[in-house]
């Protein structure tokens, strides 16, 4: 998709001073600042006889896993058609690829439409979608805002980060949630951003993910949520950062880029979307849920006081409450101080402690793989049974569109299966990052047929062919699939190897 950015210069040493220049800038305050702005709330869920009617042919409160990436796509654009009067989506990473255009095509479709549309970001990975943003927000049905924003803005993630370093301990704080709410009635809430490898879509590397859709008491919780941060000082309009807003001429460039990425826009009409919440809620399980979510920060990212918390608090609580068995699903396993010692108390008092994670090959982040390596053996050691993703996983081609021989697996979700009768779903990892530094959230489940099926759903990820068993063998590591054993991580190259074991030098694990 075109970005049409100011030029930063032709070359190095003509960037160079103004760099310097701007780095001494910025090093002494943060020059964004809190906003206040009137305060919008979520509407009442919608009176629409759609939704009347469904409420009337399905359980009071219900749950359907989204496991695979083509239920994950098709849920999110059947909940954009479905909806009548609003739509809320946050997210921590957006991308202009296939999926991202069509997600956006169709929320353009329904603002037409005169649905109201707030769309929350994370400004983490907007650094070269700054005009796309802006072209959006022109829609008159569309407010789009920024989380937390970078305030000098270059369309280069390395730039970006060099002249807001003197900013540093603000922007480190992130939102990492995702939730799409729908008319006050549906949500979807889990780990999934919106680009192509997360829907199985792109060509090299795609993510195996889970979500929840829920319909009842719980999408007011998320609904409430969201407003929280919607209203926040640090959520700031796009066009307010950016100094202006973009025209009509620029809206229509827009729709003409994303039809070109994603084609026409396609929507259902009214009876085949009900046909089809019909038949989800016919087959989707009840239970009690309770939406849990860090604060946004109140007057200071940066400061300890507004350290966002809360769900590692909770987190740590419910397992501390199991009583026979704790698997746990993280697609980045670096444990605090704190979540080591509740997994080993865990393992003390009798549960069966189980967690997934990646493997250095199946690692998109190899920093996080050397952090999450220097854990391993006190793990082991303290009685954690522990299984790493194989990137070239037997059945990787459930999370990927075909063919798969030359793609590559990685895993993305984030969710914890507590005893036989809780489940909890979210976008924490177990890592300080989502711990500690940046906001998270998850929907804490009770539902003994819910975790049943997220049991079975994940039952051959633990299987030889799609995992690594890690064990120590006389005081060894060894790494164990279906065909072989191995004595060191298992890896793409000792190139690979070799940047784990740099990234592992660096005292980094804090920020992992």
């Amino acid at each position: 998709m075109k970005i049409d950015p100011r030029p930063l210069g032709r070359n190095l040493r003509q960037l160079l001073p103004g760099f310097c220049a701007l780095f001494l800038l910025v090093a002494c305050a943060s020059p964004v600042q809190r906003v206040e702005l009137p305060v919008e709330q979520s509407y009442a869920p919608s009176a629409d006889r759609f939704w009347q009617h469904l409420a009337g042919h399905s359980p009071r409160e219900w749950f359907h896993l989204l496991n695979t990436h083509e239920e994950a796509y098709d849920w999110r654009i059947t909940l954009i058609d479905s909806a009548h009067e609003s739509i809320e989506l946050e997210t921590f990473l957006w991308k202009p690829d296939f999926s991202g255009a069509a997600f956006v095509s169709h929320l353009l479709a329904a603002a037409d439409r005169g649905v109201r549309v707030r769309l929350l970001l994370d400004d983490s990975f907007t650094a070269r979608e700054d005009q796309i943003l802006r072209h959006l927000d022109a829609h008159p049905g569309i407010s789009l805002r920024l989380y937390n924003p970078y305030a000098y803005r270059v369309p280069d993630m390395a730039g970006r980060a060099l002249i807001n370093a003197g900013d540093f301990n603000r922007v480190n704080h992130r939102m990492h949630n995702k939730t799409l709410i729908i008319d006050g009635w549906a949500v979807i809430v889990g780990g999934r951003n919106l680009a192509d490898e997360y829907f199985g879509l792109h060509r090299d590397y795609n993510f195996r993910d889970m979500e929840v859709l829920a319909m009842g008491a719980s999408v007011a919780q998320v609904s409430a949520h969201f407003d929280r941060f919607w209203n926040s000082g640090w959520s700031i309009p796009i066009a307010q950062l950016l100094g202006a807003a973009s025209s009509e001429a620029d809206l229509r460039q827009l729709r003409a880029e994303l039809a070109a990425l994603a084609g026409p826009v396609t929507s259902a009409g009214e009876d085949e979307l009900a046909a089809r919440w019909e038949q989800v809620a016919k087959h989707a399980v009840s239970g009690a849920a309770l939406f849990m979510s860090d604060d946004p920060a109140a007057d200071n990212p940066a400061a300890q006081a507004d350290r966002p918390d809360q769900l590692a608090a909770e987190i740590r609580q419910a397992i501390d409450g199991t009583d026979s068995e704790l698997i746990a699903i993280s697609a980045y396993l670096v444990p605090t101080e704190a979540l080591e010692s509740t997994l080993e108390a865990a393992v003390d008092r009798g549960v069966r402690v189980r967690l997934l994670t990646n493997s250095m090959r199946s690692n998109n982040h190899l920093s996080a793989h050397a952090a999450y390596g220097k854990h391993i053996r006190d793990l082991l050691e303290a009685g954690v049974e522990l299984y790493e993703v194989r990137a070239d996983a037997h059945d990787r081609e459930r999370y990927m569109q075909g063919p798969v021989a030359d793609k590559k697996l990685g895993l993305h979700a984030k969710f914890l299966l507590l005893d036989q009768d809780r489940v909890f779903i979210g976008s924490s990892n177990l890592d300080p990052r989502s711990l500690q530094l940046n906001t998270e959230v998850g929907l804490m489940i009770h539902s003994a047929a819910l975790n049943g099926k997220l049991r079975a759903a994940i039952a051959d990820d633990f299987l030889p062919q799609n995992s690594w068993s890690v064990a120590l063998e006389e005081g060894r590591l060894s790494w164990r699939n279906d065909s072989e054993v191995r004595y060191h991580s298992p890896s793409d190259s000792v190139f690979q190897q070799l940047e784990s074991w740099f990234f592992g030098l660096l005292p980094i694990d804090s920020q992992m």
